[in-house]
């Protein structure tokens, strides 16, 4: 068999249409091959129809340029991803689809492209960083409405964290495991469509999200300096973290990590290369809510992320932590015009024993606030504190608050409004 020219194959292809100079400075980047090639062939497929065939004495171009197959082992290892229309005949991908009940309207070919890291592949039109920044902006914003509407007087650092445990990185490649998302060894045109590819030779990229760089960004971590709350609402990204943007000094360090040819493989390698799937996999599940959302709309994408993403169970009070309790519920009492707090004890069992117990009340006049235990009289008193304090933070009007999203339905009902609290007292 002879071997393929195909730089002179693109010459005579780019050359057919016009803006060929354009396209052809962009063949050198070995990445683009296929891409380009798989586009441009449709296109002189459509010229040498129109063209009569025995004209001038020459052959057929069909004759001169047979069909490439895209399925060649021998063309596809050259790709830093496979081929869209390689999705088709790959049986994980098809599992992978039903598994996940997705709608038909959502074609393999955008599945196996949510499967494409940006690590593996850098072109944007072949990658899943455009579905992912979509997605996870949809994410967020039914993940934020939700806790707002359903827990109104959540302190803003208690949704911070809230929103993390719900969508962050780790969370979201809870969820790609537990799908049964199975990833490649090392990214490649041969590797199968249903598998997930990114490479940990490069650095995790994230997606480009809402927030502004801090101009001390550099110092915050070494210094410690305070961020407000006010602050992380309006410069911060959407967790209230810190914008890390990669600056250009920075780029071009390898963040690959070394692995010993002796020693056993580890699943993910070092941490860092840990890391790189971690991303890898949370940017997959926002790019299947981008898919969706781009394929079958907004109320189907809004029951995608309630049936994956909120039905998680999360103990909120779990994330509350306390200094001065007392203080603090001397303070919310007094902002709501509430009688004074007081400790009160109700029983206590061992008191000259190794293992005394003191359950301690709270009361403001006739109203019981909460109620707490522990092995002394003050660390009972503190935990009456705390309790009191989250059964006011964690008030819900119920489980099936209306958000604003489902003003969106054409068949809405009309809008009550929710309950706005004031805000947290410190």
């Amino acid at each position: 068999m002879k071997r393929l020219r195909f730089e002179k194959w693109s010459g005579q292809l780019l050359g057919a249409r016009p803006g060929a100079a354009s396209a052809s400075a962009s063949c050198s980047k070995p990445f683009r091959t296929h891409h380009l090639f798989s586009s441009q062939r449709s296109q002189w497929t459509l010229a040498a129809a129109e063209t009569p065939h025995g004209e001038g004495g020459e052959e057929s171009a069909s004759h001169r340029f047979p069909p490439l197959d895209p399925g060649s082992a021998g063309l596809t290892a050259t790709f830093p991803s496979p081929p869209p229309e390689r999705a088709l005949s790959s049986a994980k991908l098809a599992a992978l689809h039903a598994r996940l009940a997705l709608s038909e309207k959502i074609p393999l070919q955008t599945l196996a492209r949510a499967l494409i890291d940006a690590t593996a592949d850098e072109n944007p039109r072949f990658n899943n960083s455009n579905l992912s920044f979509l997605g996870q902006t949809l994410i967020n914003y039914h993940i934020s409405e939700w806790l707002m509407c359903r827990y109104p007087r959540l302190p803003m650092s208690i949704m911070y964290a809230a929103m993390s445990a719900y969508g962050g990185v780790k969370p979201l490649h809870q969820i790609a495991r537990q799908w049964g998302v199975e990833s490649a060894a090392a990214p490649g045109g041969e590797v199968d469509a249903g598998l997930l590819q990114f490479s940990t030779r490069k650095p995790g990229i994230t997606n480009t999200g809402f927030g502004y760089r801090r101009t001390e960004a550099a110092y915050l971590e070494k210094f410690k300096w305070r961020r407000g709350i006010n602050s992380r609402v309006v410069l911060d990204d959407d967790f209230g973290d810190v914008v890390n943007e990669v600056l250009p000094e920075e780029e071009g360090q390898d963040g690959a990590a070394e692995v010993s040819e002796d020693g056993p493989l580890k699943p993910y390698g070092t941490p860092e290369t840990r890391q790189v799937a971690e991303n890898a996999h949370a940017q997959f599940v926002r790019a299947v809510v981008g898919a969706t959302y781009a394929h079958c709309g907004r109320e189907a994408v809004k029951s995608f992320v309630r049936s994956h993403v909120l039905a998680r169970q999360l103990d909120l009070s779990s994330l509350f932590s306390f200094k001065l309790p007392t203080r603090e519920l001397a303070q919310l009492c007094a902002r709501e015009e509430f009688e004074r707090p007081v400790a009160r004890l109700l029983s206590e069992t061992g008191r000259r024993s190794r293992t005394p117990v003191f359950v301690v009340g709270i009361y403001s006049g006739k109203d019981k606030l909460g109620e707490g235990a522990g092995p002394n009289l003050d660390s009972a008193r503190w935990k009456a504190a705390m309790n009191s304090l989250k059964a006011w933070y964690l008030y819900s009007p119920g489980e099936n608050v209306r958000v604003p999203s489902d003003m969106l339905a054409e068949d809405a009902k009309s809008w009550e409004p929710v309950y706005i609290d004031i805000g947290e007292v410190v």
